[in-house]
């Protein structure tokens, strides 16, 4: 006699006449999946040029401005791909019916939320150190043109 916490189940409803759908719905958060890497991983791959080309390029606050406009754009590819894998998680929740998985989303969607959270609360951050430093850069690029 299984118990709710023993709901672990080789199909149920959705697997057994509506086994093509569910079929459809893993290759579709399979492809979820796939694309939040290849997000991530552009990301990654513009921050790690951006960084570069800031280090060979530019000098003093000018440097370390583009290198925290590329953080900002490294954070905005990282929340997107969160996003995703929460979509596809779902997805991978539903199918299979199970409390167990349902709870293990639960723990997945709180760790990404507080990840989330902070990562966005970093980027605000970032974003209002830009604000400030940008009147002083100007200031000191005019005094630079005028001499």
């Amino acid at each position: 006699m299984g118990g709710i916490l023993n709901m672990d189940t080789d199909g149920g409803i959705l697997h057994g006449p509506f086994g093509w759908l569910v079929e459809i719905m893993e290759w579709a958060a399979a492809l979820i999946d796939i694309a939040a890497m290849i997000l991530i991983l552009i990301g990654g791959v513009r921050f790690i040029l951006g960084v570069a080309k800031a280090e060979l390029v530019l000098r003093n606050n000018a440097r370390v401005n583009k290198t925290n406009q590329q953080r900002i754009e490294l954070g905005r590819y990282i929340l997107a791909s969160l996003e995703l894998f929460i979509v596809s998680d779902i997805v991978h929740t539903v199918l299979s019916l199970a409390l167990s998985d349902l709870v293990f989303l639960g723990l997945l969607v709180v760790i990404r939320s507080i990840i989330f959270f902070f990562l966005d609360r970093e980027l605000a951050q970032i974003k209002k150190e830009l604000k400030e430093d940008a009147p002083r850069d100007t200031a000191v690029g005019e005094r630079e043109d005028s001499e």
